[in-house]
């Protein structure tokens, strides 16, 4: 059974992770390489990647939420009116975002300049990086189970972190919305 040091160490490793704005890897990625490397339930796992991914981009909301404050008065109504527009979709948007490998800042940046529900941010973030996390960390322990008898537990680590790195550098290099607008595009 995990330790309460390796439990958070998961959180805290997620939390690190996620502060770092458009460059945290997947927390799919993140709950699997923990999986490999802690003897926990695939549930825990994913529950703190995803209570420390949620953390992190709470602070990045909390500090546009905060900064918001200082925009004119002519700009703060026109947000307040464009938040109007967005209130019934944002909820929605924010756990499509965290459930998926789409960058987050474009959509928490946004939210915080509109002074979005703190409470419902932080709600559906973490049940969107939840529902990614514990599919994860459900795989990690899937092949670990499955590649254990022929690779040992170190190559698939670094298999994993490999994995990760090149997953994170694609993410990183290929605009990912331009590809979805592009799908979007040629069916209407």
């Amino acid at each position: 059974m995990a330790t309460l040091y390796e439990l958070l160490g998961i959180l805290v490793t997620s939390f690190v992770l996620n502060i770092i704005p458009f460059m945290g890897p997947s927390n799919m990625l993140i709950a699997s390489n923990a999986a490999l490397l802690v003897n926990a339930d695939p549930f825990t796992i994913g529950f703190l990647v995803a209570l420390g991914s949620a953390l992190a981009k709470s602070i990045h909301y909390g500090i546009t939420f905060f900064v918001s404050g200082f925009l004119s008065e002519e700009r703060r109504k026109s947000l307040d009116a464009t938040g109007l527009k967005l209130k019934h979709w944002a909820f929605l948007a924010l756990f499509i975002v965290a459930a998926s490998p789409l960058p987050d800042e474009p959509v928490v940046v946004p939210l915080g300049l509109l002074k979005y529900n703190p409470i419902k941010f932080f709600i559906s973030y973490f049940i969107g990086k939840l529902s990614i996390a514990v599919v994860g960390a459900y795989l990690g322990k899937a092949g670990q189970q499955l590649l254990a008898p022929w690779i040992s537990e170190e190559i698939l680590m670094v298999a994993s972190i490999i994995l990760t790195i090149i997953v994170t550098v694609v993410l990183l290099k290929v605009d990912i919305s331009e590809i979805v607008r592009k799908v979007v595009k040629r069916k209407s």
